[in-house]
């Protein structure tokens, strides 16, 4: 849990208000939150990321804090890196920052690097679900336009649950996941953002999983990018489509512990890994 007040600021972009905290003082780590979550995201590891930088934590453009000016306007990868290109700019117009993305906010990092590389020291992006970049992806396609029609049709959580039955493992044999339970903070945080599943599954889910990411320009990019994966997730989508974009880049897969939201359940040792992997020993 936090120890310390973060100093929230806001940053008016293109179509949106940004809301971000930043906590500490030295070089800049931007934190990108993936799915529905915002800021409060970072909550468990931001204080010990902090020693020694100022850690920038953000809700992305119609989520919790961050307002958009038209509610009902499409989002596009695109304008979400350059929001956090513009965050990078005001909290570090001089220097380059670190970069951690999440998920969604992985694809937002990517984004970023692709296009800004001057601003981007080094990026540790999990799981960014790069989907079209595997030989099913057609399968992948149909699921967003599963999750889509069920959301018009039947509401938001039978969306969800298509959702979350997409990103399960393959099959194995080995039988259902297991359940995974969250510390009760956690959980919190999540009926906290429940708000904001309406934008993800009808906005954010089918442009963040049509993303083709520009696999040259990473890789002429790849000594300042770590790609990494959840040791539990094997099998999963995510962890399928990052370990097809490592194995494009030719940069190996680094494993962080837990799985898809590792950040979540097992915070103390992601935080561990997530400063090796930085370089902010």
């Amino acid at each position: 849990m936090t120890t310390t007040d973060p100093t929230p600021g806001s940053l008016r972009v293109k179509g949106a208000t940004l809301h971000y905290e930043i906590r500490g003082q030295g070089p800049l780590l931007l934190l990108i939150p993936g799915g529905t979550g915002g800021a409060a995201s970072f909550d468990d590891i931001a204080d010990d990321l902090a020693i020694g930088h100022t850690v920038a934590t953000y809700d992305p453009r119609g989520m919790s804090r961050s307002t958009l000016d038209d509610p009902d306007a499409e989002q596009y990868v695109a304008d979400h890196a350059d929001d956090a290109f513009r965050l990078i700019g005001l909290l570090s117009p001089h220097e380059p920052a670190r970069v951690f993305g999440a998920s969604s906010g992985a694809i937002t990092a990517l984004h970023l690097l692709s296009t800004h590389p001057g601003r981007v020291a080094r990026l540790v992006a999990h799981e960014p679900p790069v989907v079209e970049l595997l030989p099913d992806a057609h399968e992948h396609r149909a699921l967003v336009a599963r999750v889509r029609d069920t959301y018009r049709d039947q509401g938001l959580m039978p969306a969800m649950a298509a959702f979350a039955e997409g990103m399960k493992k393959d099959d194995d044999g080995s039988g259902p996941n297991p359940e995974i339970t969250l510390p009760p903070h956690a959980a919190a945080r999540v009926e906290r953002t429940r708000a904001n599943l309406p934008l993800f599954v009808g906005r954010v889910v089918p442009a963040f999983m049509a993303y083709v990411p520009d696999t040259d320009r990473l890789k002429a990019l790849s000594d300042r990018l770590v790609l990494a994966a959840g040791r539990d997730s094997r099998g999963e989508l995510p962890h399928r489509a990052v370990a097809a974009l490592a194995e494009r880049l030719g940069t190996g897969l680094r494993h962080f512990p837990g799985g898809h939201i590792g950040l979540t359940t097992h915070p103390a040792e992601f935080g561990e890994h997530l400063r090796d992997a930085l370089g902010t020993r």
